[in-house]
Parts: structure tokens; sequence; C-alpha cells
């Protein structure tokens, strides 16, 4: 019997022990690395006038020390408790001031030794600019000039950033309102030694709460604690010379903003009870009208704990939502309310109604607009008669804009535009927009016309365009369009439409993205910026957009790159990754589009393949892997047929042409391209091996939704049967590199997800490897993270696919 009992614990532990190797980060080959360990593009903002550039520099990376700092989860929060910012911000580290009509590039003086600069902010005038340093205790508030290129401190580290910015400028200039730490903030719980004063109790009451599997949740009283403390602020008003006064007590502010004018200011202030199981963002809240001078005007809004809403994507709460300030006015706010109770499954005519309130908002909310999908925005126009308005529907991928008057809601809308969101080839555009007197971006309305800008995407490839709409005569007429056939050109916004000026920027495959004005009349092109191209070895590398069909005859591509110094005419049978990411459609004509362009600068983000046409491989990049599913159809009854079908399909293409061994082809993906490539290893023979990164493999884990499926578990449990690798794990046979990050925060793709899935497959005998990136989210960040995940796939691939047997 002791003989037994022995017997069984072993073949316990060898199903469930993992095999550990004790490993120490490691680096990719040289090839590789040259290509990772380079400058990054500085980031750019660009003054109102178009006069003025500030050039943000950043380190490429984080390192492995700065995420092992202390982080506090809480909420949907990831925080760092010692200095009151997020812990997973990114820092820029110099600014530099460029007069592009000078040509002149000149560094700001006067910052702190290394520093880690965010929220940068122009001043209103644009004369000055504000930003925060963190340092090791807290956060500062410094400001920069632009005439002097000089930089100062304003306060010591007292800024409590944790949620979202942590100040805005008065309309004068002259001073900053900012949230600053409470003065009677109690020290943090440690959590992990605190001794519990009680069991953890969760309620339901019967009424359904049918929410995503969000993580950072609150879990204890300990933890309610800690996130009041760290969300309370005091808002003090800080001058320019550095004098700080007190304009609010402390309290949960967790958004504020100034009217137009500068007259008025709204807050929004979180409130109690908190949730164990959403995000602070539906905790209850308030939100509050102030004077600029801090007296308080009146509770606009008044929200409760949102933890129960109707089924589906398009349901939201009762009342008012997307409080905002007209852009067009000294002091007007707008809100949409829900016509259905926020259930899409009620059938009515309009599903939200606009609102308007005037200051001093004493008065009756006035109708602006009803949409038929969901209210999600309005743009305005420098013409108070006219405005946008755009609301969508997720189950249809309908979005719908209005024109529309606010001075006079009798006046029937105009649908300006009906579309499916997801038909890019037919995309009418953005409305091109300037600054009104107000500071704001507002449609411009030149002679009865407004130009809008497109990118342009068709059949033969992307061809931005501007666009002139007549508003009475309802007539469009294209005053410009892209004819570049060897770069490719983006239009970002017009610069002065009365000069026919506008941002732009161009690129090819070898040319790393810079940024120009062009006259679109003349066609001139003034130069703002000169990057260099830092990826020299590869810039020489093959690539073209390949075009192929599914075999129900649905037109898919991916961007296919081939080896350095790969010679065409010889066609050697190379090994090929193929890299992909599922998108779900309602309907084939924009399933089969395409948005890829052959002439896009080739860059190698740190999650990209691209790097291993140094190492001799074929890789088709971001090919099409459509999920259809129309009419009363989902996408995801059918989603593993398609799924094989597109691989399929991919694979034949590329071998048609004569590059490849179609039996040395890895698969990977990210995400849900992590559960795309676990599902295709499991019910194909199409590759030799597979990545999956930070992806999710028990849909059961996930019961109430997940990517664009809204049905639960319970309605659809084969669905989800079918779709989880997990429950398929026995049919794995072919090798798998499991990577994840230890801290992934993104709903679903819990850590744990990784670690369960590897169990069931050692414990089945596949061929299986499991990294856990300790600190790191669900995108990594940190150098050494990154250098080990390349060296794991340079590893895994030369094993299993370039050597394959």
């Amino acid at each position: 019997m002791k003989k037994l009992i022995v017997s069984i614990s072993l073949v316990i532990a060898s199903l469930g022990g993992y095999a550990q190797e004790s490993l120490t980060y490691q680096k990719p080959s040289k090839e590789i690395l040259e290509l990772v360990d380079v400058p990054r593009r500085p980031s750019l903002r660009i003054d109102d006038k178009n006069e003025t550039l500030i050039f943000l520099g950043r380190d490429g990376y984080k390192s492995i020390k700065d995420l092992s700092k202390k982080e506090l989860r809480l909420g949907g929060l990831r925080i760092d408790p010692k200095t009151n910012i997020s812990s997973r911000v990114t820092y820029f580290t110099s600014i530099t001031i460029k007069k592009i009509k000078e040509n002149k590039e000149i560094k700001v003086t006067g910052l702190p030794s290394s520093p880690r600069i965010a929220n940068l902010r122009w001043s209103p005038d644009y004369s000055m600019f504000a930003f925060t340093h963190t340092t090791e205790t807290g956060v500062e508030l410094w400001v920069g000039d632009i005439a002097s290129a000089k930089a100062r401190k304003l306060t010591e580290p007292v800024l409590n950033a944790n949620i979202g910015g942590a100040f805005t400028w008065f309309k004068d200039g002259k001073s900053l309102l900012v949230r600053c730490l409470a003065e009677n903030r109690k020290p943090l719980i440690d959590t992990e030694t605190a001794i519990p004063s009680g069991p953890i109790v969760s309620v339901s009451d019967g009424v359904k709460a049918q929410n995503r599997t969000y993580q950072d949740l609150l879990k204890t009283p300990n933890d309610e604690f800690n996130f009041q403390q760290l969300a309370t602020s005091e808002l003090k008003k800080v001058s320019l010379n550095g004098s700080m006064t007190t304009w609010a007590e402390a309290d949960m502010y967790r958004g504020m903003s100034f009217s137009p004018d500068g007259e008025y200011v709204m807050l929004t202030k979180i409130k109690k009870p908190f949730s164990y199981l959403v995000t602070f963002y539906r905790f209850p809240s308030e939100t509050v009208i102030y004077t600029k001078d801090g007296d308080l005007v009146k509770v606009i809004n008044e929200v409760p704990l949102d933890e129960v809403r109707p089924k589906g994507f398009m349901a939201t709460r009762k009342g008012k939502r997307g409080i905002n300030w007209r852009g067009d006015k000294g002091a007007t706010l707008y809100w949409a309310e829900a016509l259905d109770q926020g259930d899409p499954a009620i059938k009515v005519p309009f599903r939200d109604e606009v609102f308007e309130l005037e200051a001093p908002f004493n008065g009756k909310p006035k109708t602006l607009v009803k949409t038929i999908n969901r209210f999600s925005s309005i743009e305005w126009t420098n013409d108070k008669k006219i405005a946008f308005a755009y609301d969508y529907w997720w189950n249809t991928r309908n979005t719908k804009t209005y024109q529309f008057n606010p001075e006079n809601s009798n006046q029937k809308p105009i649908v300006f535009s009906d579309r499916n969101y997801q038909d890019r080839y037919s995309d009418p555009g953005s409305f091109a927009t300037a600054k009104n007197s107000f500071g704001r971006e507002v449609v411009q309305v030149e002679r009865g016309k407004v130009y809008l800008i497109g990118s342009g995407y068709t059949k033969k490839g992307k061809f931005p365009f501007v666009d002139t709409y007549a508003l009475k005569s309802k007539k469009t007429k294209r005053i410009y369009q892209s004819a570049y056939t060897d770069k490719v050109e983006d239009i970002f916004f017009a610069v002065d439409l009365k000069k026919n000026l506008f941002l732009t920027s161009l690129e090819s495959k070898s040319e790393i993205p810079n940024y120009y004005f062009k006259n679109i009349k003349s066609n001139k092109l003034t130069p703002i910026t000169d990057f260099k191209n830092p990826f020299k070895s590869i810039q020489n590398v093959h690539k073209e957009v390949i075009k192929y069909k599914r075999a129900d005859g649905l037109e898919l591509s991916g961007t296919l790159y081939l080896p350095v110094g790969y010679d065409k005419t010889k066609k050697e049978k190379m090994p090929m990754i193929l890299w992909a990411y599922p998108e779900e459609y309602k309907d084939k004509k924009s399933a089969s589009q395409s948005t890829s362009n052959s002439n896009t600068f080739t860059y190698p983000y740190y999650g990209s393949m691209i790097y291993w046409v140094t190492k001799g491989y074929v890789v088709l990049d971001d090919a099409s892997f459509p999920i259809i599913g129309e009419g009363d159809k989902e996408p995801n009854d059918s989603f593993r047929k398609q799924l094989v079908d597109n691989a399929k399909a991919a694979i034949d293409a590329v071998d048609n042409l004569g590059y490849i061994d179609r039996n040395r082809v890895a698969v990977g993906g990210h995400s849900y391209g992590a559960f795309m490539t676990a599902n295709l290893l499991s019910h194909s023979n199409l590759f030799a091996a597979g990545i999956a990164r930070s992806g999710a493999y028990n849909r059961t884990l996930t019961p109430f939704g997940f990517q664009s499926e809204e049905r639960n578990y319970w309605e659809a449990p084969e669905v989800y049967y079918k779709m989880s690798p997990f429950m398929h794990a026995d049919k794995m046979k072919t090798p798998l590199l499991l990577i994840h990050g230890k801290a992934d925060n993104n709903s679903g793709t819990y850590p744990l997800q990784s670690e369960r899935y590897f169990n069931a497959l050692k414990g089945l005998g596949a061929t299986t490897r499991l990294v856990m990136l300790p600190k790191e989210s669900h995108g990594y960040s940190a150098k050494e993270s990154i250098l080990h995940m390349l060296w794991e796939q340079e590893q895994w691939l030369d094993k299993y696919v370039k050597n394959k047997k």
C-alpha cells in the first residue's frame, strides 16, 4: 500500500510539476540586437500658430529596475505609492524647441538632472508650457518659456497624479489649477502584513451584474482605505511665481475642466460605496460646477454605483452621461441621456437624446438632437447654427453623422453620413478644424463649405484626400488627392484653409516618416523635421503586400518580407513566420478590404517579427484573419473553421510564389493573436511551431463575454467550449512557446490563463515552454524583458522551424 501511495504521488507530481530552468535575462543574436537598441524618434507638440515645435526625447525602453518599484493595483489603477503617479507612465527625458521658419533647434535648459517628464501642456497663448517631473519622492510641477528656452520648478514634489493629469491652466495663462496631496492624508496600510479584522463577504441580491473580468480591482476593506487616500487631493491655485493658495478642499477628484471662456470649472468627484466588481470609472460620482474663483455654483449630476447594466456591448447607464463643454460657446454644458433605459434589447426610434444647459445653469435643459444609434460625440463649428453629431451601433457596425442646428431643435437633422465603420474604403474623412477665440478646436465652415480630410484607402492602395462639402447643395468636390506610388502620404490637419496649407508626412520603405507643411494647390512642401532611418540593415529588404483568396472566395492580404539578401530568381525555399490578429466582421465586403501598404516605413517595434528577416526567415506580417458572421449569424459560431481557412490560404499564397518550405512555417500572435495561435495548432497540421504571447486559453474563465463575443457562457456554452484551446489541449501535437507578463492588466488575459494552459499541455505530453516575464503587463516595456523575449523566440524558431528535422 505504501508503494502505491508513493507511485501515485510521483504521477501527480509529474503531471502538475514544472521543469524549471534557472535562467538570467538573455539577449538575442547580434543581427536582432542592433535593430532593437536604437534611438527612438522624439514625440512632437506643435503650437496653435504652427510656428513652434516641441520635441520630447525619450528612452527606447524602461528597465526592470523601474518596473520593480512598489506598485499598488487598486480600482483599475496602477500606482507608485511613493511618488503618487501611475507606476506605468512613460517618461520623456529631454525637451527641444524648434522655430520652424528659422529651422533652428534649441535645447531647453534648466531641466532637472535625469529628467522624468510627463503631462506636458501648452499655456493658453502658447508662450509657455507646463509639465510634471517625477522625483524619487514625488511629482513636481515645472514650467518652460518658449522665448528663452528655459525651464524652472514651480512646486515641491506635492502633486497627486494618481488619476490622470494633475493640473490645468487658468484661462489667463498666469496660474494653474493643480491637484496636490491632501495635508490630512493618512498612512497607507501594508496589505501584505496587515492583520485582517474579519472575512471578506460579497453579496448578490438577485440582480444580474454581467461584467467583464476586470483586473486590478479592489478586494478588501484595506484596499478601499488605500484607494481613498491615494485618490484624495486638495486643489491649489499655483501662480507662475510659485505662490500657492487652496482653491478647493480635499476630495476624490476624478476630472476637472474649465469652460471655454474660463469663468467656470467642472469637477467630477468619486463617491462611495466603492465596488469590488468594476473599476473606479463606475464608482458613484458627482459632477459639480464652480466659478473660476472656487465658489460653488451647482451640482449638475449625481451617478450611483454602476455595477449593474443590461446585457450587450451597447448597454449603458441611465441618466446624464458624457457631460462636456460646448466648444463654440463661453459656458454651455451638453450631455446625452438614454431613451431606451440603456438597454439595447428595448426597441425605440431613438436611442439617445442630447441636451444642453447654459450658464448660470439654473434653467431647463434644452434638447439639441436625438440619435438613432448610441450617441458618441459632437463637433462644433464656427457657425453656431451648424454642428455635427456622431453615433454608432456595435452589433451592426453602423455609424451615422448628423448635421443639426443647435439653435433650433425643431429643424430636422440631416444625416450627413450613414455607413459601416469597418468599411474603410467608404470613409468620407474627418472635418478640418481650427482653434476659435476660446482656444477650442471647431469645424471650419468657409463660404458655406466644410473640408474633409480622408485616409484614402482604396483597393489599389492609400491615397489621402481633401474634399469640400457644400452644406446647401450637399455636393462633394475633391480638391486634392495624393498621387504618390512609391511613398505613403498622411494628411493630419489644416494649417490654413485659405492658403491651402496642411500638415502632412511622407515615408517610404526605407525613409522614416517626416513632417511637412504642404500647399495642396501648388504641391509645395516645406520640411519641418529631418529624422533619419535607424534601421539601416533592413532598409533594402524586399517588402510587398500580397493578395490572395480564402477557400470561400474572400480576398485576403498580408505584408510579405523576404530575408535580407534573398535572391528572388533562385526561389530558395526558406522557413516562414506568419503573424496575425483575428478581427470580427458582420459583412464580407468590409472583411476583404486591406489597409496595408508596401511603401510604409519598415519599422520593427519590440513585438515585431520583422527582426527575423535578418535570420533567413520569410515573414508574413499582419495577415488577414477575418471572422465573419453575416445577418443573424455570429462570427464566433464558425470561428475555428474560418481561422484554419485563413491560415491555409496565407501559406498557400506564399508557397505558390515559391519562397517557402511549407513544412517549416511558424505561426504567432499577441493577446487575441495568441488565442488564435493556440487554436490553429490544436485544430490543424499546418505549422511546425507556434508563439503565443499574453493570451487567454480558457473562455469559461471569461464567462460574461470576451473580445467581440457578447453572449455569456450559459447562452452559448458550445461556442465557449469549441473556442477554448484549454478544452482541446489533448489535440496539441505542435511545439508551442507561451510567453506572458506576470503583471498582465488586460481584461481576460490573467497570467493564470497561460499557467493553467501550460500545466494541461505538460500533463498531456505536449512540447511546450512557458516564459513568465516578471513585473511586465499586457505589453512589455523593460529592456531586459524585451531582449529576453526575443532570445526565447529566436531559440524556439531555430530549433523547431528553421532546423526542423
